[in-house]
């Protein structure tokens, strides 16, 4: 595929990113729990399909640790998900292991230098404040998915990771895939080609 085009599964990946974006950070901000579950059902299987679909595109392309982070992404969001249904109180420990995953996605797909550095940076804090998250109600707090200051306020820098990756979509190429597609080696002027591809 030339740099700058995009598939069909780029489109859908980037329309389930962007819905699970506005659909996550607005079920944050309401206080009517069936909303907010409903918010968040549609949030999570907007991801959870941009993720498996991720998934295949950088495992194609050769990109193994990105293709893995999007895989454990697909991971925790199914086990938030799972939750969503028992309100706050009661999935907290559905809560507590999804963004344990989360943070080892965002670091998988923030260390190689496949997307923006901006985008890797803004991942890289998310990923650091999800384990801080992980790492309290694992040992034995009582933080529900709305509290204050964390987790509300790690959602943003999860948004800007997930439009980053949009922006990356759109564009229909990545840093490491653009990179490459420089270094290939024009055949024509490869001493093995065939004298019909060496030009005069």
């Amino acid at each position: 595929m030339k740099p700058g085009s995009r598939s069909s599964r780029d489109i859908v990946a980037a329309v389930c990113l962007a819905i699970g974006a506005v659909f996550g950070l607005s079920g944050t901000m309401v206080s009517h729990a069936p909303l907010r579950q409903a918010f968040w059902a549609i949030d999570g299987v907007g991801l959870v399909v941009a993720s498996a679909l991720l998934t295949m595109k950088y495992l194609r392309s050769g990109n193994d640790c990105v293709a893995a982070g999007f895989l454990v992404f697909a991971i925790g969001e199914s086990l938030l998900v799972s939750g969503t249904a028992a309100g706050l109180a009661g999935s907290v420990p559905s809560f507590g292991g999804g963004v344990a995953l989360w943070a080892v996605a965002l670091l998988l797909t923030s260390i190689p230098r496949e997307f923006a550095l901006w985008v890797r940076l803004v991942g890289g804090v998310a990923s650091l404040l999800f384990a801080v998250v992980a790492a309290r109600i694992f040992w034995g707090e009582q933080l529900l998915p709305t509290a204050s200051p964390l987790p509300f306020f790690a959602y943003p820098f999860l948004v800007m990771t997930l439009v980053g990756w949009i922006w990356a979509l759109v564009r229909g190429e990545g840093v490491a895939s653009s990179r490459m597609g420089a270094e290939q080696p024009n055949p024509a002027l490869h001493p093995s080609a065939p004298p019909s591809q060496r030009g005069n």
